[in-house]
This record gives structure tokens, sequence and C-alpha cells, in this order.
């Protein structure tokens, strides 16, 4: 019995979130599904992988679909032996996306508990963290690994706490759990934000230990950090090396040129130019909007109604009430910094105003260790707008320049912000009954006083949006300033809207002081406010109007004319859509593609895409073997064109021209005849190659024939009367694909930048190229191990649990 009361409120707690997050993506109970623009860009780039596993039963981990030729890594491969990846299956056992909202209320509520919440107010606490617009925006666009990775950061933080509080099996047992999943869900720029924050909470308790001369349990702190922390990597071995590995070859990696496509210098040698880091920085007023939803517009597509200035604007201009109702029903608002908003990272009115009454009244330390979390995360989100901190960040902090959209660290502050409101809202109700007045009022003045300033600052805003410019060119200087009229109101709505939750949060507590209602009235009132006023704001972002049939998220492209002439040629060939610019994957999903969608693209296509494509140098089409180019015409309908002069699968040249440096490999192809030579850079390759003989006069006079294909298996038929080079269109990918001639190993090597080559000796035989990454074996060996060490881990700590019972 004991036992039961023990754990009822906890799995009625579990039944709640279920029950919540099936309720607010309540489409899913009808088999609907959400469409999500980036997993339509991961659907086009997967196809092939996709297709290949379910009629050959196995792993291709190589694509043609997308930048001529890429690993499957970060394109969802399945590894042997993930085991963890099974326990992550099993805790998101609902629908997509009811399934990461279970996540982040079921990992926040688990901190909570170890920070000594009572259930209740841990409940609506997880509420309030999984229902902050950006937690909840990243699933209406797609970011799944993202929020994935965001879901497990609470439970990775509660094992940490509970090992520096030395509770070290079930502190250690739960942080390499929770670090395996937070791992698995592979998104590593999350992780490294959650590790900024460790690094905080971890110095906080180290300090403690070192204050109070406790250094053997320091000591045994950092063992059991060690084990978790070996065992949560070797687990997910195979994905971390196979990721690593496939780093530098992509445009995470070191830059080798420089020089800029302009011809211009270029500034350091990583990959990624600090504007595009930084291209997605907070501003720094903008920050405000964590606290009133649209002050600064909002979105970049904002519904407006029949009472905006906007819609009167367009009757006056004649245009009918239907037509502008529709137009106003998704307009450019927002007037921040940044590019792109989908909607404002809000955390909510009432969860800051809780979190005021924690910094005044709670007595607990570890308050500083959040509010330091929030504070790092949000100066650092600041980005281009903050140089002197994000600048030292760049230039000196490992790592962090291999990531962009640095505003999106911001959910370190999404995660701390409710765990301080919870912590205020529990030390409230501790309070002696005259010490509760004063808290309030003074949490109440910072939160409503905050309020009233930025309502008085109105006046010292533009509200000029960096597109302006664009609307003003094309709609006309009454068009924007109809815009900026409705986006004063939204900033004067919003800031409203948040002052009244604050005002009827603050006076449910001050009726609980006054005895007019009982504690329990007091906390649900008061979590049911804070709930609310997220559900609704989320509710304008993502809502059931998103969810299509299953059908359509199964088969996000339809295939359009220009695709179905395209495909009645059976043969091997690449495709270059023009109007995608080489960043969609919907033609992926059809062809085999130069272009595609990923954030780790090639680094070496992008290259060639900026250097070489983008000035119309049609050999660098023919040597990649794009066989068709979609274009557009005036009417905006899309036709293919023929390109007669491809190169085809494989070809012999009859001359290589050797370079010995990056610039001039790039510099060479500016104007080689791709079908008669072969530029191989002596500098970077010839030691590794040191057995290949290149002549500088070679027979050309063979044929050679791909006769079978799969996306990591190609098989060649070649005859040639003399030793001969053939170049393969495919791309070069040094740690896996394998070159064998008459079953015999063979090396290849990189030519014309991108592509392979082979020396053919004289006669026919048959040239094989297997994709037979080690690092796939390798990787393996290590997660089965460490896999058989968790569980023995577990089991013994479960038993060593039990004992001290």
């Amino acid at each position: 019995m004991k036992i039961i009361n023990k754990f009822y409120p906890h799995a009625l707690a579990i039944f709640g979130f279920v029950l919540i997050s099936l309720i607010y993506f309540y489409p899913v109970l009808q088999g609907k599904q959400i469409f999500q623009s980036d997993i339509a860009q991961y659907t086009g780039m997967a196809k092939e992988q996709n297709d290949f596993r379910a009629s050959d039963h196995t792993e291709p981990y190589w694509t043609n679909s997308a930048f001529g030729g890429m690993p499957t890594y970060q394109l969802g491969a399945k590894y042997p032996h993930d085991y963890i990846g099974m326990l992550d299956d099993a805790l998101r056992f609902l629908p997509r996306p009811a399934d990461y909202l279970f996540l982040y209320f079921l990992g926040f509520y688990g901190l909570l508990l170890v920070l000594k919440i009572d259930p209740l107010k841990a409940f609506f606490g997880a509420l309030a963290f999984g229902f902050s617009t950006y937690l909840i925006i990243i699933l209406g666009v797609g970011h799944n690994a993202k929020a994935h990775a965001i879901a497990y950061m609470p439970l990775v933080i509660a094992g940490v706490i509970l090992v520096f509080q030395k509770r070290y099996i079930l502190g250690g047992l739960l942080t390499l759990f929770a670090s395996a999943l937070e791992i698995n869900a592979n998104h590593f720029q999350m992780t490294y934000y959650l590790l900024i924050f460790l690094l905080i909470l971890a110095g906080y308790f180290i300090y403690l230990e070192i204050k109070n001369k406790e250094y053997k349990s320091l000591l045994n702190t950092f063992g059991v950090f060690a084990v978790a922390g070996i065992f949560a990597i070797g687990s997910n071995a195979t994905n971390l090396l196979a990721t690593a590995e496939y780093t530098d070859f992509s445009t995470r990696g070191k830059n080798e040129l420089s020089y800029n496509p302009d011809g211009s210098k270029t500034v350091g040698d990583n990959a990624l130019s600090r504007d595009y880091i930084t291209e997605y920085s907070y501003g720094v007023a903008e920050s405000f909007n964590l606290i009133a939803p649209r002050i600064f517009g909002g979105s970049n597509n904002e519904a407006l109604g029949t009472d905006s200035q906007m819609y009167e604007f367009m009757i006056g201009q004649g245009v009918p009430e239907g037509q502008a109702k529709d137009f106003v029903s998704g307009m450019p608002t927002y007037w921040g910094d940044q590019p792109i908003v989908a909607a404002p990272a809000y955390i909510g009115a009432v969860v800051f105003f809780l979190a005021i009454l924690a910094l005044f009244i709670d007595e607990r330390k570890i308050k500083y260790v959040f509010l330091s979390g929030a504070t790092v995360a949000l100066l650092l989100s600041w980005g281009k707008n903050f140089p002197l901190l994000t600048d030292f960040f760049i230039d000196y902090i490992p790592l962090y320049n291999k990531f962009r959209a640095v505003s999106s660290i911001q959910v370190i502050l999404e995660l701390c912000f409710p765990v301080l409101a919870i912590m205020g809202l529990q030390s409230f109700f501790k309070l002696e009954k005259e010490h509760r007045w004063k808290a309030l009022w003074q949490s109440g003045a910072v939160g409503l006083g905050l309020i009233l300033i930025l309502f008085f600052c109105k006046g010292m805003f533009s509200f000029s949006g960096g597109s302006d410019g664009y609307y003003i060119e094309n709609y006309g200087p009454g068009f924007v300033d109809a815009l900026k009229v409705d986006r004063m109101s939204l900033y004067s709505a919003d800031l409203l809207r948040s002052g009244f939750f604050i005002f009827v949060a603050a006076g449910v507590l001050w009726l609980f002081i006054n005895n007019k209602i009982a504690q329990n009235t007091a906390i649900i009132l008061v979590g049911f406010l804070m709930v609310s006023d997220l559900f609704f704001v989320d509710k304008k972002y993502v809502s059931s109007k998103d969810f299509v049939s299953g059908r359509e998220v199964e088969v996000p492209f339809q295939e359009k004319p220009a695709d179905t002439e395209i495909l009645k040629d059976t043969s091997h060939y690449r495709v270059f859509e023009v109007s995608g610019n080489f960043s969609s994957a919907r033609t992926s999903y059809f062809h085999h593609s130069i272009g595609g969608y990923s954030a780790v693209k090639p680094r070496r296509i992008q290259q060639l895409f900026d250097y070489q494509i983008s000035k119309n140098n049609m050999e660098i089409l023919n040597m990649l073997n794009v066989k068709y180019i979609i274009q557009t015409d005036k009417e905006g309908k899309e036709f293919p064109t023929l390109n007669p002069k491809a190169n085809g699968n494989a070809w012999f040249v009859t001359d290589i021209k050797l370079v010995n440096k990056v610039n001039n490999e790039m510099k060479t192809l500016d104007n080689l005849d791709t079908k008669r030579a072969a530029v191989f850079n002596i500098h970077l390759y010839e030691s590794k190659f040191k057995n290949v003989r290149l002549k500088r006069n070679l027979d050309a006079s063979g044929t050679i024939n791909l006769d079978i294909y799969k996306p990591n298996y190609l098989k060649y038929t070649a005859k040639t009367k003399n030793e001969g080079l053939a170049v393969f269109s495919e791309i070069y990918y040094e740690n896996g694909w394998n070159a064998y001639i008459d079953g015999e190993k063979t090396d290849h090597f990189p030519v014309d930048y991108v592509l392979r080559a082979l020396v053919v000796p004289e006669g026919e035989h048959t040239i094989e190229f297997k994709f037979e990454p080690q690092v796939v074996k390798t990787g393996s060996t290590i997660a089965l191990v460490s896999s058989i060490g968790m569980l023995l881990l577990l089991i013994g700590g479960i038993y060593f649990e039990r004992k001290k019972q």
C-alpha cells in the first residue's frame, strides 16, 4: 500500500502527460500526420536509402540522391547493435509529434523531482517547459532531432545533480542512460549547448566540495562521470565515429581553399564563415519577446484580422473584401534582427513572474546556476549583436565554430526559467505568512514594472523590418505604413496580455495569502494560468491545421511533367534543378541529384557549385554526369533540357594535369576539358598513392560501361588495348569506398577535385566499387561491448540499491 501511495502521483502525472500530448496533437488519433517542411526535405534526401533498405533488407550507408553522392550517416542510417536507439523507440511510443511532447514533459518532470519539487508543482512545471513556444515550433517545422535532444537534456542534468548529491548509483545510472539517449538523438549542437550548461552546474558543485574539503567525494563523483561517459559514448560509437569521419568531408570541416569565388582572400580556414555562423542572431531588444510574444511582430507569417490597418489599406486600394481577408491572413509583421522567424521564443509571462519570485525567496544557491545558465545562453544568442563574447567563442572555444544559428542556444534559457519558476512557486508556499506578501509585491513590481517600461519605450522603436524596402518597392510606401501600424498594435496588445497574466497570477497568490483559497487550489490556478498562457500562443503557430493525411507526409513531393519526362530514361545519370539553387531535396526524391538539402553538405561539392557551376561552367556538369537540367520558363513552368555532352558514368582520359596546391586544382577546372584530361593534386595525394603509375600521355581508346548500379555497389566492364586512366563520375570518399579489378583490391584516387579515378591495365576487366565503411564495423563492436557493460551496470546498480534498502 505504501508503494502504491508513493508512486500513484507519478503514475497520474505520466498518464496526464500522455493525455495532454495526444490532446494537443489530437489529429494523430485520426491517423493524420503533421506536415514538417524539414522532414519533407529529409524524405527527399533519404528516398534512395529507404527504398534500398526495403528492397535489399540491408543498409547502403551511401546515397547518390543528393550532392552527387554522400554517406547516409546524417540521413537516418541504421547501425548494428544500436540498443540505445531501441530504448529510445520504446520511450517514444506515442505517434509523432506527440512522442516528443511527451518526452519534454517526462524529462522535465524528472528533473524537478530531483530538485525536490512535489509532484503537483512538478507536473505544471513540466507542462510549462514543454509548451515553450520554441519547443513547439521546432516540431511544427520538423526539427525533430533538435527536439529529441532537448527532450533528454533535463534527465542528463537530473542525473548529474544526483551524482553531486552523492547518490552515486541512482545518479550514475540516470546520467549514463540519459547521456546515451541524448547522444543517440543525434543533434550535436544541442548536446554541445547542454555541455556548456553542465560546466556551469559542475563548477558550482565542485566549488562547494572544495570549499568543504570533500576531496574524496569529488574523486568518486568524477569516477562515476567517467564510467557513465565512457559507456554512454561507447553505446553510440558507430554514429559518433562515422559523424567525426564525415565532418572533415563536409562543410563543417576545414576550408582548403585560400580564395573566395570572387577572387578575394579567405579569412581563416573554417569552412563556415562568421557571417554564416551568426546569421541567426537574436536582437538585444528582441529578447523581450521572451516575456511578451509579439512585441517584435511575432513571425514572418502572422495572421491579422479584419480590424487591422492592413485590411483597411487593402479595402482602400479597391481589393474585394474576401481577397483582402485572405491577404492579411499571412503578413510579414516580424521586424527583428533575424532573417526568418517561424514564431517568437516565448517562455511565458507567468513563468517569468514566478522565476523572479524564486530569485527573491528561494534560499537554495543552485538557483544561481540556472540564472547563470539562462544569462550565458541569452548573451550567446545575441551572436553578432554581441561580438565581444561571440567572437571569443568562435575563435577560442573548441567546436563552437562548427555550428550555426547561434540564437538556438536559447533552449538553455527556456529550460532554466521554468525550473526557477517552479522553485519560486514551491518556496512561496513554504514562506512564513508575513514574508509572502513582501515577496509577492516585489516580484509583481519587477514583472509588471518591466511591462510598463516597455510600454513607455514604444516610441523609441522604428517598427521597420529588414525586408521593408522590398515591400515598398513592390507594394508602395502605404503598404509598409499600414504594416508598421499593425506592428505597433501587436506590441501594445501583447504587453497588455502579459501584464494581465502576471496580474492574475499574482492575484491568485494574494487570495491564498488572505486565506480566500486553499493551497492546492492556488497551485492549480497558477499552474493553469502558466500553461494556458503558453498553450494559446503555441496554437497560433502549430495547430490541427498543420496536419495532413499520412500519404501526404510519406510522399511529400508530387511528380511533375519534367520529372516524368526524365524518368523515361532508365540509364544512370544525374539531374540538376536550376531553381532549387542547390538547396532543395525535391529533385533528390525522384532522381540522382547534384543538389540537396543538408546542414552538412559535402564541402567540395558546395565549392564546385560556388566556384564553377554558378559561373555556368558546363564542364563541371558534364563530369558529374548531369544528363538533364530542369529549368523554368517565363510562365513558371518547369521543363527538362537534355545535356548531350554529359561524360557518362566513366571514361578514359588522354592527359593528367598535375598540380601541387588545392587552389590550383580548383583553378585548373576553370578551363579543363574533362573528357580529355583530369587534374590530380600531387602534393596532397602522391604519398598516399605512391603505387599508382601516372603517365602524362595515356591511351583513351578503351571503353568502360556500368553494368550494375546500387547505392553502395557499382560494377563496370572495361576494355582497353593499353593501360589507361579511367575517371568515374562518382564522388571520391576516402573512408569506405574500395575498388576491385577482377576481384583484386586496387588503389583508386581523387581527380577533378571531387571524382574517382583508377589505372586500368590493358585487356578486358571487371571493375567493382564497394562501399565498405570500416567505421561502421569498428563502431558496432564498441557499441555491442558498451551495451553489455551498461546492462551489467544496471543489474548491479539495482542489486546494490535494493541491498542498501
